[in-house]
């Protein structure tokens, strides 16, 4: 339990930390794209906004998740994690929709002769620090998110890689329209239009494993492979059957029935049972559940 306060902590630090920074990156893009004139700058602004329903979503998703069990939840509240997840990956789908949306309209509406107002140098500014800035914050986040094994905070990374894909495409746009002029600034749109596909990718890169999380879908194969390896190589361990796995958010639930000796006493066969146990949350986390059922080895068939 006081491994999973620390842990729930520390993903709270982490995604304070990007809370904060989008707080300021929202304000200076909003500022920028008034005063620079530059409607891209002040959609992106918009877009960054969305960050911070994501960071609300990751702090309460880890505040339920670092409960304990309860009489509700007999293997803990880690799914609320997976959900937080599945929330984020929704909203980058959502802002990769908006972005190709846009793209789209805006270059209808150049190809039918329309044009956009030429933004000022303080547009591109503000697109090069947030390039920057959510590129940074993306590396510490998804790092810090592995090191504590939080599926919701290395998704709400991918978030913050989201952001900077999307200032890269408004980057390219007013840079495009000061250097060349307006007869460039179709690329404004075009570059959103890729960032989107993307966007795309990484929200369903990110959601199809916590979906599968949620239909309760087994371990990989790699990690199956990895606890009969530990059955197997257990001298007392005559034969086991019944291996099922499963994730809850940072955990792994394991049940198996290992065969030992008929004619040992029930201390003898519990220490087996401890011995295994303890081999397979080293293989994963102390925190995980891990269940054996004890049964009488003989040499007829099951």
């Amino acid at each position: 339990m006081e491994k999973e306060l620390l842990r729930s902590k520390k993903a709270r630090k982490i995604t304070l930390v990007g809370f904060f920074v989008n707080a300021l990156l929202s304000i200076l893009k909003l500022i920028a794209g008034i005063v620079g004139n530059s409607g891209a700058m002040i959609a992106d602004a918009i877009h960054s906004l969305s960050d911070f329903l994501t960071d609300i979503v990751v702090l309460v998703g880890l505040k339920i998740s670092s409960k304990s069990e309860d009489n509700c939840h007999n293997y803990g509240h880690g799914k609320y994690e997976t959900i937080a997840t599945v929330i984020i990956s929704i909203f980058l789908t959502v802002a990769g929709y908006q972005i190709l949306k846009s793209g789209i309209k805006n270059i209808l509406l150049v190809i039918n002769g329309g044009t956009f107002q030429t933004p000022k140098t303080i547009a591109l500014i503000a697109a090069i620090v947030s390039i920057v800035s959510k590129e940074l914050l993306y590396r510490y986040t998804t790092i810090a998110g592995k090191k504590i094994n939080s599926p919701a905070i290395i998704a709400n990374a991918w978030h913050h890689r989201s952001d900077a894909f999307s200032s890269i495409g408004t980057m390219i746009g007013i840079g495009s329209a000061i250097l060349l002029g307006d007869k460039w600034i179709i690329l404004d749109p075009i570059a959103s239009v890729i960032v989107s596909i993307f966007i795309f990718k990484v929200a369903f890169h990110i959601l199809i494993p916590s979906l599968n999380e949620l239909a309760e879908k087994s371990l990989s194969e790699e990690e199956r492979k990895k606890v009969e390896s530990i059955l197997k190589n257990t001298p007392s361990v005559k034969d086991y059957h019944k291996l099922r796995m499963r994730s809850v958010g940072n955990k792994v639930v394991i049940e198996v029935h290992i065969l030992v000796d008929k004619d040992l006493n029930i201390k003898d066969a519990h220490d087996i049972a401890a011995k295994v146990e303890s081999k397979i949350k080293n293989l994963f986390n102390p925190t995980s559940i891990i269940t054996i059922h004890i049964e009488p080895y003989t040499n007829k068939p099951r």
